[in-house]
């Protein structure tokens, strides 16, 4: 269990008085210049500057998932730190000819040839581009809860907020209806609707285009977008969709991939294999590097055709080091069965809520990133998004980390691998304990225990 909260101490009040002159405030999630300030971690677990705990729910910004510091990963780094840190992005270096080795051995063919980035807001732009090149088309489309990043290019493609006051956005990128089948925007029901949101969204997109849409880029599991599920076929009839119009199929892996929902890639539940795939978050066990692969066939011509994408320090000996350790620690420690394992006990404990409180209407996700959707209704779905403010301002405070998603409705848990059992249930104690705060309890009726 985390410790209790501690005062602010003076140490606290000097680094926030130089955070008030200092730093910039425009973070995705908070404006204010407050406490706490983090400054170490281990496993699951961060602590601030006044030695409070805090189990870390959310991995920090999803990148701690194989957790915080781990040996394998930091070894690595300082190796790195006594051979080579920086190369020449015009030629190959060791590292990063070892780390597209192993990428490659993971992806399902013809997947193989990788390019690498520093962000993942950087691989999604170089999958577009690559796109563009390939099918000699513009128009990009997504669905209208994704994230992809927010630069330019990937903010005009990311349709689950962070649009306000940010002016013109690149053109031609479209939103498509998303498959949120608990709130279907069309008021159908999956599987007799026949997947109406995919028909409608072609139907516009056709209709909409110059003629020369080059790619579909979408997460297996939307993850910033309250940690929605397409159901099952979507992710193939959608690919399907876009081949018959030459268009490639983009699958963003880098929230959901590597492990992280119980198997090497969301995609691969499917049964699909898309034509670009980009990694990002924890591929770096925690330093920052991503990554575009797609096949030796799209890689040839776009090259052929001039195509030419680096930054500085994108290929780096350093932070391809931290790659390669990272798919160590994925293999070796099986990263994909204790997804799974976090995944089964984490839904045993909020199903058991939703049996408990009506304000639960939906419990969601997939190994290590699951979410509950509040509601005010069952009936109407009223999103309950002052009550989810509540909850996560309340388990804050108490000593757990996670994220509020759709104006604060949606939970969304994304504990590191290496949470325990334990962990997991002092975490969900601390909701449980959250709930009763906001939600009433209510006797349950045989037959509506469920009713959404």
């Amino acid at each position: 269990m985390a410790s209790a909260p501690k005062a602010n101490s003076s140490r606290e009040a000097d680094l926030l008085a130089n955070a008030a002159q200092f730093s910039f405030r425009a973070r995705m999630d908070k404006k204010t210049n407050e406490g706490p300030i983090f400054e170490r971690g281990s496993g699951s677990v961060v602590w601030d500057v006044g030695g409070k705990e805090y189990l870390d729910f959310n991995s920090g910004q999803m990148c701690a998932a194989l957790g915080h510091n781990h040996p394998t990963i930091t070894a690595a780094i300082k190796a790195a730190c006594d051979t080579m840190l920086h190369a020449h992005s015009s030629h190959y270096n060791v590292k990063e000819i070892e780390l597209a080795s192993r990428l490659g051995a993971i992806m399902p063919r013809p997947l193989q040839k990788t390019l690498f980035g520093e962000s993942g807001a950087d691989a999604n732009e170089m999958a577009m581009m690559i796109a563009r090149k390939y099918t000699g088309g513009f128009e990009i489309a997504s669905p209208h809860i994704s994230f992809h990043g927010l630069s330019d290019a990937t903010r005009a493609v990311t349709f689950s907020g962070w649009h306000a006051g940010h002016g013109h956005l690149p053109g031609g990128t479209y939103a498509i209806v998303a498959p949120y089948c608990y709130r279907c925007p069309l008021n159908q029901t999956f599987p007799s609707c026949k997947f109406a949101c995919l028909k409608t969204s072609f139907e516009l997109l056709d209709a909409q285009t110059t003629g020369r849409p080059a790619a579909v880029i979408t997460e297996p599991l939307f993850s910033a977008g309250g940690v929605i599920e397409p159901p099952p076929g979507w992710l193939k009839a959608l690919q399907e969709m876009c081949h018959q119009r030459n268009m490639l199929l983009i699958v963003d892996e880098e929230q959901t991939g590597l492990g992280k929902l119980g198997q090497m890639f969301g995609f691969q539940a499917e049964g699909v294999v898309p034509d670009i795939v980009t990694v990002a978050k924890h591929f770096g066990g925690g330093v920052g590097i991503s990554a575009v692969t797609t096949t030796a066939a799209i890689e040839d011509k776009v090259v052929r055709e001039g195509y030419a994408a680096t930054h500085s320090h994108a290929n780096d000996p350093l932070i391809c080091a931290a790659g390669t350790a990272s798919l160590d620690v994925i293999e070796k420690e099986n990263v994909p069965e204790k997804a799974r394992k976090i995944g089964a006990h984490m839904r045993l404990r909020l199903e058991a809520f939703q049996q408990r409180y009506e304000m639960i209407g939906d419990v969601r996700g997939r190994g290590q990133l699951t979410g509950i959707e509040l509601v005010r209704d069952r009936q109407t779905k009223e999103p309950a998004t002052d009550e989810g403010k509540a909850v996560g301002k309340f388990c804050f405070q108490q000593g757990l980390i996670f994220s509020l998603r759709r104006d604060g409705s949606v939970l969304r848990f994304v504990p590191p691998s290496t949470t325990t059992d334990d962990q997991i249930d002092a975490a969900m104690d601390l909701v449980g304990k959250a709930l009763e705060t906001v939600a009433p309890k209510r006797n349950m009726t045989r037959g509506s225990a469920l009713k959404q």
